[in-house]
């Protein structure tokens, strides 16, 4: 169902395809994963903790997953709207609506694999 989403660094002997469905299936977390798909809906902001911009992206598949960017790290999407076409890198936590991609931007303190979102050509990250 995650057929949109690559694993980056998988030991998986199948298709990338093939390891995002079973990421999905079995239910794994903290997967480093790329995709992209087009902004389905706009969340309000979650302020509690770090600020995060939320938005939902459909993948070609169907299957929707939430993204969570940190806009402590990484710059605000500020001219983001619905049907407008996304690329992500993040990690993956698996929840029954689909999951959520969050990391989407580089790590300050370098421990952790870095992440983006490229939107109208300009990566956030």
């Amino acid at each position: 169902m995650l057929s949109a989403l690559l694993l980056a660094g998988c030991s998986h002997t199948s298709s990338s395809e093939t390891a995002a469905t079973d990421a999905f299936r079995s239910r794994q977390s903290n997967v480093q994963v790329s995709g992209s798909g087009v902004v389905d809906r706009i969340l309000e902001d979650d302020n509690s903790g770090l600020p995060h911009q939320r938005f939902i992206v459909r993948l070609a598949d169907g299957q929707t997953i939430l993204i969570e960017h940190n806009t402590d790290v990484a710059p605000r999407i500020d001219d983001l709207r619905i049907g407008d076409d996304v690329s992500f890198t993040g990690e993956y936590i698996w929840n029954e609506r689909g999951g959520l991609v969050h990391w989407t931007h580089r790590d300050p303190a370098g421990k952790h694999p870095g992440g983006w979102i490229v939107h109208k050509g300009r990566r956030f990250e």
